[in-house]
């Protein structure tokens, strides 16, 4: 899958970098999602949990060979527990 990322005008690194996300964590929740739905403004939204344990949000638009990824951040607090209460029901 080929990802482009958005790039922080002021540090001119990726945006992802402020959240502490890696390049190699975004592709793997955007190859086997837990959760994929529509965000804002032609957006998608993907959950899921990296190999090391982490559980991100990433927010990106899909491209006809890939996606463009906007922001990436670890989910914390009730969005957390909402996302981990969905995947048990799933389960069950």
């Amino acid at each position: 899958m080929k990802l482009r990322f958005y790039i922080d005008p002021d540090t001119e690194l990726l945006h992802i970098y402020n959240h502490n996300v890696e390049e190699d964590e975004v592709e793997s929740i955007l190859q086997a999602p837990a959760e994929d739905y529509v965000g804002k403004n032609d957006a998608r939204v993907a959950l899921g949990q990296t190999e090391e344990g982490r559980y991100l949000k990433v927010i990106y638009v899909p491209e006809e060979d890939g996606a463009f990824v906007i922001t990436a951040y670890e989910l914390t607090g009730k969005p957390l527990t909402a996302f981990k209460r969905r995947q048990k029901r799933r389960k069950n």
